[in-house]
């Protein structure tokens, strides 16, 4: 195993082009055609489920077990909840995210028949008109409204222009890319994940080496409202690892720096041996790393157990600031997913066991030395007297 060189221009470039395709749940249309002819670039194949998710695969030494590893193409949006006699717009967001960062977006509406532009306001947003009661505002969805760059002063104008209650709203990215590697954009959760992955396989393939099992990217359109990865495993694949945003707010230890290894979410902990797997290969391979754990958190990972898939799951993260907001990360946690990802992929399976469903008792891992498990109660006997350690 080696740890391949990442073509950041091509991590940079990638991104910009995702986050200049709109892509909220349900309008993933577009980005799905944009990755398969990256993936095609590549002669990687792939195949798509009906609704759009994209599985990928590099082909290894074996077929079973393998591995996949995802990133989700989907990101937060809003639509049209109704169409206000002022000739603006209610809405509802999609996915979860604060209307706080919704006020001053600037937006594309998307109708049956094109779009318009537009702005996110709250109710009283001339301040000129206001004064202090535009602070005063409560901050929510039932607060704001959207303004569309046309004459329309009501209900009736509304739907003269076509405007119709649930109708896709995009927020503007607003990317910036700095000399020192900052990026600050919206929608970097996921599309820098995605652009990380990418760069991975680019990696993988330019350098030829030879993978230990089939190796399946995947590239899921419904994230942001909780199923992403519930129907695009088969069964074949006995671990997966998400790629998404890590959280380096007040009282996390995620960073902008390296790659944040996830050992729980809101979902629960992460499996030990492949979370553990991934340490010892950023441990080994020289790959800036930290871990943490996340109280307000799901992944795609996440949605494939509830699916009902007996997989081993993980999630690598990069460190992104003001998560679901206006968001920032640096190319040196890009560069390290990417690393690790094309570390991982050289790898043998976590557990050779694996490769079966169901099994013996044989071969199945073990987590904790007899000798550590002794408790202070005298009452209990030694687990060493008892239990067989292999």
């Amino acid at each position: 195993m080696r740890k391949l060189d990442i073509d950041l221009d091509y991590i940079t470039s990638t991104l910009f082009e995702l986050l200049a395709i709109p892509s909220p749940v349900g309008l993933t249309d577009e980005i799905v055609h944009y990755v398969g002819g990256k993936l095609n670039e590549l002669s990687i194949p792939f195949e798509l489920t009906r609704r759009g998710a994209i599985r990928a695969t590099l082909q290894g030494g074996v077929r079973n077990p393998s591995r996949a590893i995802s990133a989700h193409l989907d990101t937060l949006g809003a639509v049209v909840k109704g169409l206000k006699d002022n000739g603006r717009l209610s809405l509802l967001p999609i996915g979860t995210w604060s209307s706080r960062f919704a006020e001053g977006s600037r937006v594309t509406l998307f109708t049956d028949n094109g779009s318009h532009r537009g702005t996110i306001l709250p109710l009283m947003a001339s301040g000129h008109a206001f004064n202090e009661g535009v602070d005063k505002q409560p901050i929510s969805w039932q607060h704001i409204e959207l303004r569309i760059d046309e004459f329309c002063s009501s209900q009736a104008e509304l739907e003269q222009l076509g405007v119709n209650v649930g109708d896709y709203i995009a927020i503007d990215p607003q990317p910036e890319l700095l000399s020192n590697g900052f990026i600050s954009s919206r929608h970097l959760d996921d599309k820098a994940g995605v652009a990380a992955l990418l760069a991975a396989l680019k990696a993988l393939v330019e350098s030829d080496v030879l993978l230990p099992i089939d190796f399946h990217p995947l590239f899921t359109i419904t994230e942001e409202v909780g199923s992403g990865a519930s129907a695009i495993l088969h069964g074949d694949i006995s671990e997966m690892v998400g790629i998404d945003i890590a959280i380096p707010a007040p009282g996390q230890n995620s960073r902008e720096r390296g790659v944040t290894i996830a050992m729980q979410d809101s979902s629960g902990p992460y499996d030990y041996h492949l979370t553990r797997k991934l340490i010892k290969l950023c441990q080994e391979h020289d790959i800036d790393h930290q871990r943490d754990v996340f109280p307000f958190y799901h992944s795609d990972s996440a949605s494939a157990l509830q699916a009902g898939n007996d997989i081993r799951t993980a999630l690598i993260g990069f460190g992104a600031d003001s998560s679901h907001g206006y968001e920032r990360t640096h190319l040196n946690a890009l560069q390290s997913v990417a690393e690790l990802v094309t570390i991982y992929a050289q790898s043998r399976s976590v557990i050779d066991r694996d490769k079966s469903e169901l099994g013996p008792l044989e071969g199945f891992p073990h987590q904790i030395d007899p000798q550590d498990m002794r408790g202070p109660d005298p009452q209990l006997p030694h687990p060493v007297d008892f239990l067989d350690a292999e």
